[in-house]
């Protein structure tokens, strides 16, 4: 699970396209809770933990907090992390 949060940290990083953070966000989740209540876990501890450092440090403000976690947990619980894909993201991604 950590390497499929990180995996989608550094796809995040990598596409640095604008308006795409909550669809990385859900893939993450989403890739890790695929491989069981392990994964799902290790995706809710780092989105947890992600989100307070965030929230507390960068200044982003808790709206943007409030949407990144409602974006981890769709993904978390299955949801399609399609659903946060902004128009014109590289297929690659």
């Amino acid at each position: 699970g950590a390497k499929d949060m990180y995996r989608a940290y550094r796809d995040m990083r990598e596409a640095n396209y604008v308006g795409a953070d909550k669809y990385f966000h859900a893939r993450g989740n989403y890739d890790a809770a695929r491989r069981g209540p392990g994964g799902a876990w290790a995706a809710k501890v780092i989105s947890d933990a992600r989100e307070n450092w965030q929230s507390g440090v960068s200044g982003r403000g808790a709206e943007d907090t409030r949407a990144d976690q409602e974006a981890n947990k769709w993904g978390r619980n299955g949801g399609d992390p399609n659903r946060y894909r902004p128009a014109g993201l590289p297929a690659k991604y």
